[in-house]
């Protein structure tokens, strides 16, 4: 008898360890500013200028060196502005993050855990 009848190879499942809890998260669409090419968990800030969000940078001085939200979706903004979904609120994973330069877990948690972000090592990237 042939126990497979009947089933499919749909591929592969590889978990995502981004989330870290059960905390509500609250998704959003938003503009991601050209000139990037950016990964699920990178930790975002908004230019204030004109509300688009980019990699957070320590050094940054328009708005966006303030972390404010995690990037829930790769998103290839190489060539021009794209839509992304990003979280708002959640319980995530450190090890999953990407932070932009300056940046540490310990820099950018206090600021995020005032947006309802809150950051634990739990699992493995």
């Amino acid at each position: 008898m042939n126990r497979t009848e009947g089933f499919n190879n749909n591929g592969e499942y590889t978990p995502c360890n981004l989330l870290a809890g059960e905390f509500p998260r609250v998704e959003r669409l938003v503009t991601i500013a050209s000139g990037q090419n950016l990964t699920k968990g990178s930790v975002l800030g908004k230019i204030t200028a004109d509300g688009k969000y980019t990699l957070s940078a320590s050094s940054s001085n328009d708005g966006s060196e303030v972390p404010d939200v995690i990037l829930a979706e790769d998103i290839d903004a190489t060539n021009a502005d794209a839509q992304a979904v990003v979280y708002f609120s959640g319980e995530f994973n450190t090890k999953a993050l990407t932070l932009g330069a300056g940046h540490t877990i310990q820099s950018i948690s206090a600021e995020l855990r005032l947006r309802n972000i809150t950051l634990r090592q739990n699992l493995s990237a």
